[in-house]
């Protein structure tokens, strides 16, 4: 093998290794469903913790649920789920030390949507929460 061919060997195989990090990077879905009262299957999809919100630092959890688009679901059931996953996700997963959010603002969706950008295709369910005791209170969004 040529020097030339060496090098690109040793290139191709840092490609390999860096798309397979950013692939471990990626949300999966593969995860367990998560339990809410309507009985819907959610799955985590993202947590955006950068982003600075109307009260300060705010944490976003945003969860994908095909079925909330559903004639099944019913939308008055989305609150509930919305604090059941607050609750029962969200709270055990906030850091432990440094800032601690002000606010938590949950997204669940019946697809992924790109944070910010509108989608008048698809249903989504919003609300935000403040931490109090060790639990989510509602906050008006």
């Amino acid at each position: 093998m040529g020097r030339g061919a060496g090098y690109l060997v040793k290139a191709l195989h840092g490609a390999a290794f860096v798309a397979l990090a950013l692939a471990a990077a990626r949300p999966v879905f593969a995860q367990e469903p998560i339990a809410v009262p309507s009985g819907v299957a959610v799955q985590w999809f993202e947590t955006l913790r950068d982003t600075q919100g109307p009260n300060g630092l705010t944490i976003r959890f945003r969860f994908i649920a095909p079925d909330v688009a559903g004639p099944d679901y019913d939308p008055d059931q989305a609150g509930a789920d919305l604090e059941a996953l607050c609750n029962g996700y969200v709270i055990p997963r906030l850091p432990e030390m440094g800032p601690q959010p002000a606010e938590i603002v949950l997204d669940l969706a019946d697809r992924e949507v790109p944070f910010g950008e509108p989608n008048e295709d698809a249903v989504q369910f919003f609300e935000a929460y403040s931490v109090q005791d060790g639990a989510c209170v509602w906050e008006f969004y």
